[in-house]
């Protein structure tokens, strides 16, 4: 995750900072104890917090899915819990590995019990696999989504075998058909994931640096400038492999300036300036 490096794939940062959409726990509980949940999470400011409660909730969504194990919402919550904590907080990279295993798993068979036709589409080859993506619509989109992200974590958390690259297509598409149904969804993150995608090979090895910074500046648009994360990773992932020192330290100046308390973006703001700080400190050694 942000923060930790590989020889491999560079780490995914967007998989945790930027906001998952924890709606879906609102099937762990019901009623007013869900949303307090998704809020809690998402507006906390000390992140160690998190870190010593949410292992409650794992356990939780555990014991749900294995009552409900076909409700794709409980999946779904299963996946993003797990995700969260598996790239942002394990303890080691076996752990996390571990973890963003199970989000994968609980992600894939969210998209299944959604979609019955998807069921086994990740191991198909690759055009097989695109063309079981127009069975998402507006009534699903979610539950690709969530795939999605859940698959992204675990590519991060097991980025320095580098059979996780051969996998990134297959999530890149992914996405990009929850773009085609949904441009807008999960207000500018599903932009700031493709930006990182179109970004993480420079431009002589494939990379596509004019698409991620557009997917960048959307998602900037789409979140109003709300969520900080999303001009973190502008900044990592895009400024520094085109070597434009100006546009990277405005934008980590930004990130330093701008409120960390902001509703429903508080944790991953508060995380995104801690970053900021480290990347703005080094920025005359990198450049």
């Amino acid at each position: 995750m942000a923060g930790r490096h590989h020889n491999g794939l560079p780490a995914l940062g967007c998989a945790l900072l930027l906001p998952l959409c924890l709606g879906g726990c609102a099937n762990l509980v019901a009623g007013v104890a869900a949303d307090t949940l998704s809020a809690a999470i998402l507006n906390q400011d000390d992140p160690r917090l998190i870190r010593s409660g949410v292992p409650a909730y794992l356990l939780l969504v555990d014991g749900l899915i294995s009552q409900s194990p076909d409700n794709p919402d409980v999946l779904a919550a299963g996946a993003q819990l797990f995700s969260l904590y598996g790239s942002r907080f394990a303890d080691d990279a076996a752990h996390a590995g571990e973890l963003t295993e199970k989000a994968r798993r609980y992600g894939d068979r969210a998209a299944c019990s959604a979609v019955a036709e998807f069921c086994g589409a990740a191991d198909l080859p690759y055009d097989a696999f695109v063309s079981q993506l127009s069975e998402f619509d507006r009534r699903n989109i979610d539950y690709l989504y969530v795939f999605s992200i859940s698959w992204l974590s675990h590519l991060d958390a097991t980025s320095e075998d580098w059979s996780a690259v051969a996998e990134l297509p297959w999530v890149e598409a992914a996405l990009e058909r929850v773009l085609e149904v949904d441009e807008t969804h999960d207000s500018g993150a599903l932009h700031g994931y493709l930006g990182i995608l179109k970004s993480l090979r420079p431009p002589a090895l494939g990379g596509e640096p004019e698409a991620a910074q557009a997917h960048f500046e959307r998602a900037i648009e789409l979140s109003d400038g709300r969520d900080l994360s999303i001009k973190l990773e502008y900044a990592r992932r895009y400024a520094r492999m085109m070597f434009e020192q100006e546009l990277h330290d405005r934008l980590l100046r930004e990130v330093l300036d701008a409120p960390a308390n902001v509703a429903g973006y508080t944790l991953f703001n508060s995380l995104a300036k801690e970053e900021a700080a480290e990347l703005l400190a080094t920025s005359a050694d990198y450049f």
